[in-house]
């Protein structure tokens, strides 16, 4: 039952949990799971298996699961675009990549002023067409996730795609690794979270929260939540503007006020989270060599 891995730390978080509720294993045999993307007509998810080379997918009518893609260039963030298509990035091809609904694979983006990215991570699409995600080297500092090389860059940032030209910018410049990002529920915040402190000594470990103009500029940036366990890594909101984020000991639940009010416990170190289910309400989590899901009494926030 979920009460016994639900930790409550603010009674807000008690209306959030189901306590019938049990933490599901739907799939085992990953190494690193990470990117959970979920597509509502198909009832399906799809998410990467970084160090396997390979996208997995989880049929959710049938509880079945299935190689996606594979090779798929070390694949990490994924997400679903408005016309319900994939959009991913890639380690291996240091690339952001579309695949089209016939199947083809269209690059969004693959260099900065003719250098090549470093690997990105992760990637978002906002209503407005734009592509933006985070270009850390975790893909290029070894052959475990990706293909070993030095950065041609030379620093890691986060970037938006102009969705009238394809044009790509830096929207933010100081981060040490940048990694999972989200926009709320009104997109008028842009949430990321750096987690430098894999390279730097008691480097950040937290998630940031920028204000996002109409054409696309960021201002801002304090610091929103420091994880209390591990690092963060993915996340997602729901519809209320929560944060629902990956840590060490599982999933941690935020107030929009910066609050952390509760945990799932899950029995692998998480990666990345994605809302799914017919209502929205089914919670995925990819943890290190697992998928899991919980039915909660919260809707994510809707992307499409």
């Amino acid at each position: 039952m979920l009460r016994d891995m639900a930790v409550e730390l603010d009674e807000r978080f008690r209306r959030l949990i189901n306590p019938t509720a049990r933490l599901e294993k739907l799939a085992e045999g990953c190494r690193w799971a990470e990117g959970p993307a979920y597509f509502p007509a198909g009832r399906y998810l799809v998410w990467s298996d970084i160090p396997n080379d390979r996208m997995m997918r989880f049929d959710e009518t049938s509880n079945t699961v299935s190689v996606f893609r594979a090779p798929s260039g070390y694949s990490n963030g994924n997400t679903v675009d408005r016309q319900g298509r994939l959009v991913t990035c890639e380690h291996g091809n240091r690339r952001v990549t579309r695949t089209e609904h016939d199947g083809s694979i269209t690059v969004i983006a693959s260099h900065y002023e003719g250098k090549r990215l470093n690997s990105p991570n992760d990637v978002v699409v906002k209503a407005d067409g734009s592509i933006w995600f985070t270009d850390p080297a975790y893909g290029i500092d070894s052959d475990y996730e990706g293909h070993k090389a030095e950065s041609e860059i030379g620093a890691c940032y986060v970037y938006r795609v102009d969705p009238l030209d394809g044009s790509i910018g830096i929207v933010a410049d100081d981060f040490v690794r940048p990694n999972g990002l989200a926009f709320s529920p009104d997109e008028k915040k842009l949430y990321i979270v750096d987690t430098g402190a894999t390279h730097v000594t008691d480097g950040p470990r937290h998630i940031r929260v920028f204000d996002v103009s109409e054409r696309g500029r960021l201002t801002g940036g304090s610091i929103f939540a420091t994880c209390t366990d591990g690092l963060f890594d993915g996340f997602r909101l729901d519809d209320q503007g929560r944060i629902w984020t990956s840590a060490g000991d599982g999933v941690h639940c935020y107030e929009s006020d910066g609050t952390l009010i509760g945990k799932i416990l899950v029995p692998e170190t998480v990666a990345n989270v994605v809302f799914g289910g017919a209502k929205r309400n089914r919670l995925f989590i990819c943890a290190t060599t697992s998928l899991y899901a919980i039915m909660l009494p919260v809707n994510g926030a809707k992307t499409f």
